[in-house]
């Protein structure tokens, strides 16, 4: 705020801050030197936070590793797919879904996106005969059909990944994101709801696949026995799967584990922030919000909204030189040189296949951060000034 009282533009760009309780934690730590998980016999950080994020979840076990897309590549790995097997993922994405299946030996299969930021099903399903798996993306906190998903996976037997990097929080029906498929993979990145710079996990109710996880996560030798129940299950597996040596070191464990009580408060304030700026959005002639399916309570912490009417490129370009001017950064996806998730940009697939629908949305969607910590003033401000630039671009 500005000495007169006049709100300042506000910096959306840090991240969540690191609550007090982590500091002591990782000063103890430091002192030490035991910043490799495997290092103390038992209550390793990272094990703590293994058995505390798995009772936040409500599922059996969680592994943490070094990012999210270290939790897909081994989700993929731990269902034993076979070298060319075809993963359907959506075509609105970041780079790093569509990588981590690559990573793992698999062929992504873009399925339509719609103007809702959700999966098409009819794409869906006419695509899913012969997949091995899905690997769906809850792009941006945004859920899919996850009952007519779940149901045309169930009847064809292919098993379902969850990336669920920015829906820590959000609930379908009642239950949580990220235990309806048979993983749920989470990101611990600076601009995700819990900040650790880096860092992720994954959840699952099958011993199996957890224990595959973690072999090849990197307990090398009998390290898997620091890790509980389990333990024929990894006798199984140790020597005869690969290590990938994607560990989460117990730094990036201290801290998390302070901000997980925190998770709660920052879904409604986020949840709270984005209806404020959605509401006033809503209310342009030139802008639009869309609905979030009806058994979806999400936990933002940004928002997306299209550009509503008969926008050129021209003017959509226009529309976030509007906006920059009046300190609030906005972006088209599409039209944003180089972004990551436009899946034209994604030249490592090679043929890159024509997806109009997906396309189309992305040339007119656009995304602003709302950190959780934002205030209402600052909120207003950021809806105000997306608002006028729409009017000064379109009349």
């Amino acid at each position: 705020m500005a000495p007169d009282g006049q709100i300042l533009a506000p910096n959306v760009y840090d991240a969540e801050p690191i609550p007090p309780a982590a500091r002591e934690a990782i000063d103890q730590l430091l002192a030490s030197g035991d910043l490799f998980r495997y290092t103390a016999a038992k209550d390793a950080p990272v094990a703590l936070l293994e058995a505390e994020f798995a009772e936040l979840m409500g599922a059996r076990y969680a592994l943490a590793v070094s990012s999210c897309s270290a939790a897909l590549f081994l989700s993929l790995k731990a269902l034993d797919l076979p070298r060319g097997a075809k993963v359907l993922i959506p075509a609105f994405t970041f780079a790093a879904v569509p990588s981590a299946v690559v990573h793992a030996n698999c062929v992504p299969v873009l399925v339509e996106v719609g103007a809702n930021y959700r999966v098409d099903m009819a794409d869906f399903a006419a695509k899913l005969p012969g997949a091995a798996a899905v690997l769906i993306s809850h792009m941006r906190g945004h859920t899919s059909d996850m009952d007519a998903i779940m149901a045309l996976c169930d009847a064809a037997g292919v098993p379902v990944v969850e990336d669920a990097a920015h829906s820590l929080g959000t609930e379908w029906h009642g239950r949580k994101i990220g235990t309806i498929g048979k993983i749920g993979c989470f990101s611990f990145q600076s601009y995700k709801l819990v900040n650790a710079g880096e860092g992720g996990i994954l959840v699952t109710d099958d011993p199996e696949l957890a224990a595959r996880a973690v072999i090849m996560s990197g307990a090398y030798e009998h390290n898997w026995k620091k890790h509980p129940g389990l333990q024929n299950s990894y006798m199984r597996w140790q020597n005869a799967l690969p290590l990938y040596n994607m560990r989460m070191q117990n730094l990036s464990a201290a801290v998390i584990r302070p901000q997980l009580p925190e998770v709660a408060g920052r879904v409604a304030k986020g949840r709270a922030g984005h209806d404020r700026v959605a509401a006033r959005l809503n209310q342009s002639p030139w802008l639009c919000v869309p609905e979030a399916l009806p058994p979806e309570e999400r936990a933002p912490d940004s928002i997306q909204f299209n550009l509503k009417g008969r926008w050129s490129d021209a003017e959509a370009l226009l529309f976030q030189a509007e906006a920059k001017q009046r300190g609030v950064a906005v972006q088209v996806f599409g039209l944003s040189q180089d972004n990551a998730r436009a899946f034209w940009n994604w030249q490592f697939l090679g043929d890159i296949p024509d997806l109009p629908k997906t396309r189309a949305m992305l040339m007119r969607a656009c995304d602003v951060r709302l950190p959780t910590r934002l205030t209402e003033a600052e909120l207003d401000f950021i809806a105000s000034a997306l608002v006028d630039a729409a009017v000064d671009v379109m009349g």
